[in-house]
């Protein structure tokens, strides 16, 4: 006998079945009340991806419980959020115990305490700014804000530049097809202001000043520097131009701007000093900005061996050598000496020594050295204190103790923490 052949289902009954899943899904997350009036939202894996697919913006604390740092973060988010939530693009802050929900922090690569994270349109960008509310509220506006502003006015242009604040550089276009401007406001986003200014006064020429368009205005509130760039707008020159000026012409090292040199590929014009807020490294530093603005293919530093000397140590420094001492570093392993010109002699004419140490760099005269240490920019990438390296092992020694005793092979085993 022959088998029986059903019938092929009507047609709004196959599509009512292909979309089932899709609505299935879509109730899910409509269906999951997350909170948008300033409150730092509780997820988990049970309404994480829930979550990103109804909230354009979610800033995420991956943190643990045992953590000191995300202990002493909680209070600062709590206070952030409230503002986060009220900006034109509202950004909602939640909270993942990531040392619970493992899977869902080796997900998004996790692996330290506490890491921040935006998701925007549930694409994740790690943050690794400050955690203080109010600079980290200033922070995370950037990523919400167009790539580049277009001002219309002298009052847009003194409002944009006073809400953009101090953290970051603003380059500012007048007279400039913000076409051109686009592609880098997308590309150096999240570390820069751009905006094009279509309608303004003389008294803004004179104010930012440029006497001609187009012009394009680095600005570095923090700073208080200001370049210009009159063209040519084509090739590599724009771009070269905006690069090179994402960092001030003399850099201060320390634990947060050491980071931005991570995204630059010049090599770095290192002077160490003994304590870089004394009055005679003051009026060095007015000294190195001259010759870095002149110098515009190498980055220009200073730091105190006061203020870092783990830092300063590895290039073979100590409290009693003899400083100021100038030197190339490559920003990885090596940096060069250039013979003869080792130290600037104080009381003397600094700026000609300094030429004559960019002289002899340029004309090859110099000693490669190694830094000092073991794995120098893993120091450098984790920034962890001798004194944290100290307590970290002191409480991995501990858990080894008690998990000994305890006889117990689940006992959840420590991870890095992120030092401030």
């Amino acid at each position: 006998m022959a088998a029986r052949v059903l019938p092929p289902p009507p047609l709004p009954l196959v599509l009512l079945l292909l979309l089932l899943p899709l609505s299935a899904r879509d109730t899910v997350a409509a269906g999951e009340d997350f909170p948008r009036d300033g409150r730092v939202i509780d997820l988990d894996e049970s309404n994480f991806e829930a979550a990103l697919g109804v909230i354009d913006f979610l800033f995420v604390d991956f943190y643990a419980p045992w953590c000191g740092h995300c202990k002493r973060l909680a209070p600062e988010l709590d206070e952030a959020a409230p503002m986060l939530a009220g900006l034109s693009e509202p950004i909602v802050v939640a909270k993942v115990n990531a040392d619970k929900y493992r899977k869902l922090g080796s997900k998004y690569g996790v692996d330290g305490f506490p890491t921040l994270m935006l998701f925007i349109h549930g694409v994740p960008i790690e943050y690794t700014g400050s955690r203080k509310a109010d600079q980290l509220v200033r922070n995370l506006k950037k990523f919400v804000a167009p790539d580049v502003s277009i001002l219309e006015s002298d009052s847009a242009i003194k409002n944009f530049v006073e809400n953009a604040g101090t953290s970051f550089p603003m380059f500012l276009g007048f007279g400039v097809n913000d076409s051109l401007i686009a592609e880098y406001g997308r590309k150096y986003k999240k570390r820069a202001w751009f905006a094009v200014a279509k309608d303004f006064s003389e008294d803004v020429m004179v104010a930012y000043e440029f006497d001609k368009v187009p012009a394009l205005v680095a600005i570095h509130p923090k700073y208080k520097e200001q370049s210009l760039f009159y063209g040519p707008f084509e090739e590599n020159f724009l771009e070269d131009f905006v690069r090179q000026s994402l960092l001030p012409l003399v850099v201060p090292i320390n634990t947060e701007t050491i980071k931005m040199l991570n995204d630059d590929q010049r090599k770095v014009v290192l002077t160490i000093l003994e304590d870089d807020s004394d009055e005679n490294s003051t009026q060095l530093v007015k000294i190195l900005r001259s010759a870095a603005s002149a110098n515009r293919d190498l980055v220009f530093g200073y730091v105190g061996i006061k203020q870092w000397d783990e830092f300063v140590e590895t290039f073979d420094v100590s409290k009693s050598s003899q400083l100021p001492k100038l030197l190339v570093w490559d920003r990885n392993e090596e940096y060069e000496l250039v013979d003869g010109s080792e130290r600037l002699e104080e009381g003397t004419d600094q700026a000609s020594q300094i030429s004559q140490f960019l002289e002899g760099y340029r004309a090859g005269r110099t000693t490669k050295k190694k830094i000092s240490g073991p794995s120098f920019m893993g120091f450098l990438n984790s920034l962890v204190s001798l004194t944290s390296l100290y307590i970290l092992i002191f409480v991995i020694a501990l858990l080894f103790v008690m998990v000994y005793f305890a006889g117990q092979d689940d006992t959840p085993q420590p991870r890095r923490i992120h030092e401030e």
